[in-house]
């Protein structure tokens, strides 16, 4: 039954002059028939330099919604529309007006992990790799509110010795990874380094061996001596470490780092979008030219 589908989906794609992207935490399945799997903004990317007719994006809505910035005149398709980000969705477009009336000297800065009518009335956009060297390239004297994780933003300020003001967001499933459980794993694998994602809290980051982005994580195993590594992040990445390394052995942290919305996509869901046109990710125009800003401003400082 999957053979079938995943051979129907490859006939669509061709049809259709499609172009499918995974990142990296949906399900093996759905990595597996992909043409790109990687970070949000990254897939974006290379939708927009494949020039696509048709993209169809594995993940959640904010992500989908910034191929639509950067591809406005493609057709961006989601599998699934029930596919959120619960963290996105705790900086509403609202609220972030009231805070710019009563701020009018902060630079606001969004992580890519945000809606698109957010990233319309931000300043200036970054991801979880770029983060720390844009921050840098920002004047140091103009006070900055980031959002909307305040664990990546309290990481950075820690990091770069800084005070942003910082929303109250959070990434549910890395925010729920306890110290205790990164002490048993490394207990059990005393040999094991530890990677974790910088959405974790500052005082997992402080006991990794290494707090990365996803992009981060596959170049940290590529080049470090290490056999074994304890993965604190979302377990699809684990999928694509095991690909990529498979002489290295990758021990997730905790079963329940798995994010529910990210494995709302199936493989039935690609190919009905595909088949249907179902999905179909519409922006008004102002949205996209508005939220195109800040992302252009982080592209020309990265």
């Amino acid at each position: 039954m999957c053979d079938d589908i995943r051979s129907e989906i490859l006939q669509l794609k061709k049809k259709h002059n499609a172009i499918i992207l995974a990142h990296n935490y949906v399900a093996y399945d759905i990595q597996d028939i992909a043409d790109f799997v990687g970070d949000s903004l990254e897939l974006s990317r290379k939708a927009q330099e494949n020039h696509a007719e048709t993209i169809v994006f594995c993940g959640v809505r904010f992500m989908a919604e910034t191929a639509k910035i950067l591809s406005p005149h493609a057709r961006v398709l989601m599998p699934n529309t029930e596919a959120g980000c619960p963290m996105a969705d705790m900086c509403s477009p609202e609220a972030l007006r009231a805070y710019r009336e009563s701020h009018p000297d902060h630079l606001i800065i969004a992580y890519v992990n945000t809606t698109a009518a957010t990233k319309a009335l931000v300043d200036i956009c970054c991801t979880s790799g770029n983060a720390e060297n844009l921050i840098r390239r920002l004047p140091a004297e103009q006070p900055k509110m980031f959002l909307p994780d305040k664990n990546l933003g309290a990481n950075l300020n820690k990091k770069l010795g800084i005070s942003m003001a910082l929303w109250e967001g959070y990434c549910h499933v890395h925010h729920g990874l306890s110290l205790d459980t990164l002490k048993q794993a490394k207990a059990a694998h005393p040999e094991a380094e530890i990677i974790v994602h910088l959405e974790c809290r500052p005082e997992i980051v402080d006991f990794a061996d290494a707090a990365l982005s996803t992009s981060g994580m596959l170049v940290y195993v590529a080049n470090s001596a290490a056999k074994t590594f304890i993965i604190g992040t979302e377990e699809g990445m684990l999928h694509r470490l095991r690909k990529e390394h498979p002489d290295r052995t990758f021990i997730h942290v905790a079963p329940a780092l798995s994010c529910r919305d990210m494995k709302m996509v199936t493989l039935q869901n690609v190919r009905d979008c595909l088949k249907y046109g179902t999905g179909e990710v519409a922006l008004p125009q102002d949205i996209i030219s508005d939220a195109l800003r800040p992302i252009e401003r982080m592209l020309a400082l990265s």
